[in-house]
């Protein structure tokens, strides 16, 4: 009896040892890709740098203050490891993986938790993959014995665009980085630039080419998990944009239908958001990225709401446009009727082997032949629907861990895998007024599927769920009561 008590008790205390590491390793590792996901991308940047090549990628630094830090989504891709100044250097010749981290601070653990180090050897091999970890002093020595002429290797790879971190996208980050180039008060250097500046200076063997593309053409194609990621956030941003619906009436303001969004968030396990809630009643919608989200909603205008979530590392892009009255006018429903009827001719080309370019000519002309016949409130009205039919951005950009997603979708062959907006929009500028819906369009074996399709988007579908009742009943926002 005694045996078996202690058969049983010491069986008790190692399952619960197991699960107590596996929820430490949650909250300082990755769980969502195997060492399998990791390795096949890792395989990829062997294959572009060739035996006579390394690359290097630089991690994100360390964050000031009380922010948690946000990994840098190409070190994320190739990791999974979220510590601060961390580098990788991929050996052509060997085939080899190497991680280099700062020491372990033992006073920032002792008040965040766990943050992996150059002492976590074991444990991150184990995690990753990769064949070495490396304290980050070591880095130098490694690139100049990488550079030995006995070595044979010439070539450096590192990536030349901007990192994004967060709710960054890099077709942003290049204009963020122009204003600033632009201002002789700052004017400094962006960080891939000073980290070309540093290894052109510290070895001047190497010649430096960008890893940016390799990364890019990696990234466009999405693997099966990824498409999982993708496919919750956008479950995810399509129940908050159905939450905020259902919010929605006259003398509600718009930063309070980004409150009801991010509730929803939150509840299902986001970060965050990908980017500023964009959400814009009346002619505030016609700025397209409105940010601002301060005026109140209107009996008779529509809102416009485009908003995803943060969603391990991954996000997704849905937008709709709603009466904030419930009910369509006449001249509304003309206008987004047209919407709609573009959404589905674009969805209906959108299949492996094709171009952007086919799929917008043939829902172009599917749409010449919808509008025979069609009336509209005003010539002004006509004349933006007939617009619309040659505008060429309804085909819009990739999504994925940004909500621009690096890599071109335009001009290239649809490939299975491929994630992207579907983005028809109209403008009336006579009457500041723009109309759009966006979903997100993946690239199957056989075809496309809409992975928004589940948000309300016809007329009908839209006036039904704006008379249910949400999670919360807004008022106007009222001053807080102020006590001496």
């Amino acid at each position: 009896m005694k045996t078996n008590y202690f058969f049983k008790a010491f069986f008790l205390f190692s399952f619960l040892t197991l699960i107590s590491i596996q929820a430490q390793e949650r909250h300082y590792y990755q769980t969502d890709f195997s060492i399998q996901d990791f390795n096949e991308r890792r395989a990829k940047i062997f294959d572009a740098i060739g035996t006579n090549g390394i690359a290097l990628i630089q991690g994100a630094r360390s964050v000031d203050g009380f922010e948690a830090l946000r990994q840098t989504n190409t070190f994320y891709y190739l990791t999974g490891i979220e510590t601060g100044h961390a580098y990788v250097l991929f050996s052509g010749k060997r085939k080899t993986t190497t991680l280099y981290l700062p020491h372990r601070d033992i006073g920032r653990e002792r008040s965040q938790g766990k943050i992996l180090s150059a002492e976590d050897t074991e444990i991150i091999i184990k995690l990753t993959g990769v064949n070495q970890v490396k304290a980050i002093e070591f880095l130098s020595s490694d690139l100049a014995g990488s550079g030995l002429i006995k070595d044979g290797v010439s070539i450096l790879y590192t990536p030349l665009s901007p990192a994004e971190t967060g709710t960054d996208s890099r077709d942003e980050l290049v204009h963020g980085h122009a204003r600033a180039a632009s201002d002789p008060w700052d004017g400094q250097a962006s960080r891939e630039s000073h980290f070309k500046k540093l290894l052109n200076e510290r070895f001047p063997q190497f010649v430096i080419k960008d890893l940016s593309p390799t990364l890019d053409d990696m990234r466009l194609i999405k693997s099966k998990k990824e498409i999982e990621i993708i496919r919750k956030a956008t479950q995810i941003a399509g129940l908050a944009i159905i939450e905020a619906m259902k919010s929605t009436k006259a003398g509600v303001y718009e930063y309070q239908l980004a409150a009801a969004a991010k509730y929803i968030f939150y509840q299902h396990d986001a970060q965050g958001d990908a980017y500023p809630a964009i959400i814009g009643g009346g002619t505030n919608a016609f700025m397209g990225h409105y940010f601002h989200k301060t005026d109140v909603l209107k009996n008779g205008d529509l809102v416009l709401m485009d908003y995803a979530p943060d969603y391990k590392y991954y996000t997704s892009d849905v937008t709709r446009i709603w009466p904030v009255n419930g009910k369509f006018d006449k001249a509304q429903t003309a206008l987004y009727e047209y919407i709609i009827a573009y959404k589905d001719a674009l969805f209906k080309y959108i299949k492996p082997g094709v171009t952007s370019n086919e799929v917008l000519d043939n829902a172009a002309a599917d749409m010449k032949e919808y509008l025979k016949g069609k009336t509209f409130a005003n010539p002004n009205h006509l004349k933006a629907v007939q617009k619309g039919v040659k505008f060429r951005g309804h085909f819009q950009h990739p999504v994925g861990m940004g909500v621009h997603d690096v890599g071109r979708v335009r001009g290239k062959l649809l490939k299975e895998g491929m994630v992207f907006t579907i983005d028809p929009m109209i403008w009336i500028p006579e009457e500041r007024l723009y109309v759009r819906i966006e979903d997100v369009a993946l690239v199957t074996a056989t075809g496309v599927e809409n992975m928004s399709a589940f948000v309300p988007t016809t007329i009908k579908e839209i006036e039904k769920t704006m008379k249910e009742k949400g999670i919360t009943e807004f008022r106007p926002a009222e001053k807080l009561p102020l006590k001496n």
